[in-house]
């Protein structure tokens, strides 16, 4: 008659040590789940909401950054100097990346990646540093040209385009700058501009040489 107390103590403690574990394994998931919680609302809200004139400045710099990598994949097909090339390629590993990154933004902003054209054709009102008919944006008539273009003439025509392109982008740069507290836009639109002049800089003396 004795064995069943036993037993039972037995089994109390059992189910003691079993319903501690359960509570630990639960403890450590729970604070498992809650910090990775806590890190992906904070990757979530690590980038600032976007004014206007930021989104703006993602979907307008999207379109004449994708023409500008357009520009160096024809200098590096076509272009006959080296040095040429060269900077095309710099400008085509800068560009894409910023291209990724500010399509992120406006994914993170609810934003699409375009500007909704308004009923009278313009770029829903906004003005980010004349992107018009001053916007350094080639026409298709102008890309169809320079593909055309070979030799010393490819060169000398790609630079001018793309110094023009280039000025235009950090006309925008500044032009965001002027209005942004967001830490990202403030970013990217400084690399833009310091790195975009240097490489006009460089095209200018490309062109005398």
């Amino acid at each position: 008659m004795r064995a069943r107390p036993l037993a039972l103590a037995a089994t109390t403690i059992t189910l003691t040590m079993l319903l501690a574990a359960c509570g630990s394994s639960t403890q450590t998931s729970t604070q498992t789940t809650g910090s990775s919680a806590g890190a992906s609302t904070t990757a979530s809200t690590a980038l600032a909401p976007g004014s206007a004139s930021d989104i703006a400045f993602a979907q307008l710099m999207i379109p004449h950054h994708e023409q500008a990598v357009q520009m160096a994949d024809l200098a590096e097909k076509f272009a006959s100097s080296t040095k040429v090339k060269a900077i095309a390629a710099q400008i085509k590993g800068a560009q894409t990346p910023e291209i990724e990154r500010m399509t992120t933004w406006l994914t993170t902003w609810g934003q699409p990646t375009t500007m909704p054209s308004s009923s009278d054709g313009s770029m829903g009102g906004m003005d980010m540093g004349g992107m018009g008919a001053d916007s350094g944006m080639m026409s298709d008539t102008d890309i169809n040209a320079l593909t055309q273009a070979r030799g010393p003439a490819f060169d000398r025509t790609w630079l001018l385009m793309m110094i023009a392109h280039h000025q235009s982008a950090i006309s925008m740069a500044q032009e965001v700058l002027a209005t942004t507290t967001n830490p990202d836009v403030k970013s990217l639109a400084t690399t833009i501009q310091a790195g975009q002049a240097t490489e006009v800089s460089t095209m200018k003396q490309l062109l005398v040489g």
